[in-house]
């Protein structure tokens, strides 16, 4: 386990052009070996999480070729995947949703399984409804990894999710697509919905109904496919990652003097949330472009600057929009004036680390007045962190919120496991350097 020590910053300035987004790099690479014939990826991310999907789509029996800056991807069709012992590293977007895939198939069995970490993610809800429709998955203890998928005969069902997951819902839908029937996923909240833009780019009849239908806002939305008979070859843009660009559009609104300006970066209305959260607060931001890409994403440019923080509330409704950045906004909150309170993200709690507690403990040492609830966090502002040590605890978000904590910090933070951004961000350290060096 190696660390890394973070020294205030005077500002950061320039341009940020943000690693490739993980989600969609993910999700493109399974379509893609669902297809038949060659699909192209552009931007694909390269990294730890991302790396393990091409191992596990070529063990499946797809071809992966790297040209030109691309991805070329020759897909075994929808129904050709070869059983497989797969190695899923430490992803977990893999392990939710590629057995939706597995599970409809005529025959073949497959395991799923990972690190240390990985091991202690659930798959209880994926193992349920998949179960409901017909299909044969088991997990340890029922609820961890390693899972068993042999393939079987699905019946499209409608299913009432319990928590909002992009990752389950994508399972469902992808299942969907081999199920006898009309698969419907019903969703509590709009959750990221890369999945559906993504088979609209192949073909793929997606329906969606509810009183978020038409945006992000409001209650629960149906989300809806038919059984296909095949997928066609397509062209993925891959966007630059908003939740790998939100480390530094939140250290340009804490440290005093920045301009940071991100371009490129996915600009998908069901990811954008810490935007509106943070805008709320008092931040400096700015959304200087708009524009759509191959593959139905979003993208743009935009400029973050600091303001005059004040606490908020953040409720079960936004979180699915922003889960990945909420340790972000408590620290944002610990440069704020008043109290931010986030209720409603117990999910929070199954991510690569126990993140309620993970900020709770790191922040708190930090010199922060935190608490942590059963399903959110409290944060005091009180001007500013002191500085001091933070366990990363395998999780690559909390090391690289370490890292802009130390930028912003009074006396430094020194990161222990530092070496977990390898996961989503292996160039993270050197666009901070770069940034804060102006």
């Amino acid at each position: 386990m190696s660390s890394a020590r973070f020294a205030p910053a005077g500002r950061l300035r320039g341009v940020l052009r943000p690693p490739p987004d993980k989600s969609v790099s993910h999700r493109a690479a399974i379509l893609a070996a669902m297809a038949e014939g060659e699909s192209e990826i552009e931007g694909y991310l390269d990294a730890a999480d991302t790396r393990a999907t091409l191992r596990a789509i070529e063990a499946l029996g797809a071809a992966v070729e790297a040209r030109e800056g691309r991805l070329r991807i020759r897909g075994v069709g929808l129904r050709g995947p070869r059983s497989a012992a797969l190695d899923v590293g430490n992803a977990g977007t893999l392990l939710r949703i590629l057995p939706g895939w597995l599970a409809g198939q005529g025959g073949g069995r497959w395991t799923l399984d990972g690190d240390a970490s990985i091991r202690r993610r659930p798959v209880d809800r994926i193992v349920e409804p998949l179960t409901l429709m017909g299909g044969a998955v088991s997990a340890r203890d029922g609820s961890l990894p390693p899972l068993a998928v042999e393939g079987r005969p699905l019946t499209g069902i409608k299913y009432r999710m319990p928590v909002a997951s992009a990752q389950v819902k994508s399972c469902l839908l992808l299942a969907g697509l081999l199920a006898a029937g009309r698969t419907e996923v019903v969703e509590p909240a709009p959750t990221r919905d890369h999945t559906e833009r993504m088979l609209r780019s192949l073909g793929v009849a997606v329906g969606v109904r509810g009183a978020s239908a038409a945006g992000v806002a409001g209650g629960p939305r149906t989300i809806a496919v038919e059984p296909a008979d095949a997928l066609g070859a397509a062209r993925f843009w891959v966007p630059g990652d908003i939740s790998s660009a939100a480390f530094f559009i939140v250290a340009a609104a804490i440290v005093p003097g920045s301009e940071v300006r991100v371009r490129g970066v996915g600009l998908n209305p069901t990811r954008v949330g810490l935007l509106g959260i943070l805008t709320r607060m008092g931040a400096g931001l700015e959304v200087a472009e708009e524009r759509d890409a191959p593959g139905g994403e979003v993208v743009g440019e935009l400029v973050s600057r600091p303001g005059a923080l004040r606490g908020t509330r953040v409720t079960a409704p936004e979180v699915p929009l922003a889960i990945d950045e909420l340790p972000l906004v408590a620290l944002a909150a610990c440069f704020a004036e008043g109290e931010t309170v986030v209720s409603g993200a117990g999910e929070l709690r199954h991510k690569e680390s126990d993140r309620i507690a993970a900020i709770a403990e790191g922040l708190g040492g930090l010199g922060a007045d935190v608490e942590a609830r059963e399903d959110g966090f409290a944060v005091r502002g009180s001007g500013g962190l002191r500085g001091g040590r933070l366990d990363a605890r395998g999780d690559h978000r909390m090391a690289m919120l370490g890292a802009i904590a130390g930028l912003a910090s009074r006396e430094g933070v020194e990161v222990e496991g530092f070496e977990a951004v390898e996961v989503s961000y292996p160039g993270f350290a050197a666009d901070l350097e770069r940034l804060a060096a102006r």
